[in-house]
């Protein structure tokens, strides 16, 4: 590294404390956001070095977290995207590629997955021409159940794509079981749940595939940015191929002749040595993140065990300290599970003595940030109206969730004094001594 260039990064640091200077925390006064990024003087030299370096695309810093990511999911190919919503896309899109022969997935065929969450899991399924199955969930876990999707499963049905609710594995063992049984892919949807467990093993490596997000609410960040991962290598070159243009060169960003067959190929009808780098086998997108996003990724990766440690910590404090609150259904793990949490969930119970929009109110009040669980119940959003679906069993609980659930944050840079006051005004609010709540 250059003496110039070290300097550089060392003000960078210096920078660092001087616009993020520790802060005390004043009740009521101090936002407490739901979900955030936590970012150090590392984060922020990373950005300037790779900034320095002025590789605008992707390139060796990609490759690098791209590696890196892989491994500490124990998986075998991990490929990145500008967003978790772009990894949902690809990983069901690839389920529909010719390579898979017989068992791709073609319109009309159906994949199964839940009413009660975010739309992204669900976009895909319709955007490619497929039918989704809408399940319910249990309350208190928001996950759904092996019973309720192998319910769900009918002739058509081709696939599972599920996501682990806020954190909160679902009995991912069990359902990738009975994907296997009836010949089903399983895609996890793990970008609420990096770092969670399920039976001791990490969620996002049960499925064929699985996706992730590194927007800044997420467990790491890249300020946007997500990655689809995998252990099965021919899923991995249709992902990677599907994201780069639809392109059928595997050569890396200034890369030419990786297979020395570069004007040697003849594909489809175009002319014989047709270049290589131009030959295009599907119908894809450009779906590529930078280096300057996987320069953070890099160094929040390393920061990824403390992170999940400190969800869990302000969870177990929360769900400590709120424990026989009346009127409040408190969140459970799912049996087997241990959640690197998103978030803490609550359900304002029917014949509580105050309604939903009432304690939001109240919190919000207080700069206590609240979230609803998503889109509550998808198939009650107006997006999908007129989008050909099929539920099985009823929703009954995602319609609880629709109208009475809500969610606090227990991101790591929320401290002890922040989670005791959200605790205290919990409780204060729920008795009936607050101010416009009721007695």
């Amino acid at each position: 590294m250059s003496g110039d260039k070290a300097l550089l990064l060392e003000q960078a640091r210096k920078y660092h404390h001087t616009v993020s200077p520790p802060r005390e925390f004043v009740p009521g006064v101090t936002p407490l956001p739901p979900s955030g990024a936590v970012l150090d003087e590392d984060d922020r030299a990373a950005l300037v070095e790779a900034a320095l370096d002025m590789r605008i695309a992707a390139g060796a810093r990609a490759l690098r977290f791209e590696r890196g990511f892989a491994r500490a999911m124990g998986l075998r190919k991990a490929h990145l995207t500008n967003s978790g919503s772009s990894a949902n896309l690809l990983a069901l899109t690839a389920l529909t590629a010719r390579d898979l022969e017989e068992h791709r997935l073609v319109p009309g065929d159906e994949v199964v997955t839940v009413a009660a969450g975010f739309p992204t899991t669900v976009n895909p399924i319709v955007q490619t021409g497929l039918v989704p199955v809408f399940v319910d969930v249990e309350l208190g876990t928001y996950n759904t159940t092996p019973d309720r999707v192998a319910a769900a499963v009918g002739p058509r049905t081709k696939a599972i794509m599920i996501a682990h609710a806020l954190g909160n594995p679902f009995a991912v063992r069990e359902i990738t079981e009975l994907a296997e049984e009836r010949g089903l892919f399983l895609i996890e949807d793990n970008c609420d749940a990096v770092g969670s467990r399920y039976e001791g093993r990490a969620t996002g490596t049960f499925g064929d595939m699985s996706t992730v997000s590194f927007y800044p609410a997420h467990h790491i960040t890249m300020g946007e940015g997500g990655c689809v991962l995998t252990d099965n290598l021919a899923l991995a070159r249709i992902v990677e191929s599907l994201r780069d243009w639809g392109r059928d060169c595997w050569c890396e960003p200034g890369e030419d002749n990786r297979c020395r067959k570069r004007f040697d190929y003849q594909l489809g009808t175009l002319p014989p040595g047709y270049d290589h780098k131009y030959v295009f086998s599907r119908v894809g997108y450009n779906m590529k993140s930078t280096d300057i996003q996987a320069a953070l990724g890099l160094t929040q990766l390393a920061k990824l065990p403390a992170f999940g440690e400190a969800r869990r910590r302000n969870w177990r404090r929360l769900r400590d300290g709120l424990d026989g609150v009346p009127g409040l259904l408190l969140p459970e793990p799912t049996p087997g599970g241990d959640p690197s949490w998103f978030g803490f969930a609550m359900t304002v119970l029917p014949g509580a003595a105050f309604t939903r929009r009432e304690i939001v109110d109240f919190l919000e009040s207080r700069r206590i940030g609240t979230r609803l669980l998503f889109a509550g119940n998808l198939t009650r959003q107006p997006a999908y109206a007129d989008v050909p679906c099929r539920v099985s069993g009823d929703l009954a609980n995602s319609d609880i969730v629709a109208e009475g659930t809500f969610w606090i944050g227990v991101y790591p840079g929320l401290t002890d004094e922040m989670i005791d006051y959200m605790i205290a005004s919990i409780r204060e609010f729920a008795s009936g001594g607050a101010e416009g709540g009721r007695p």
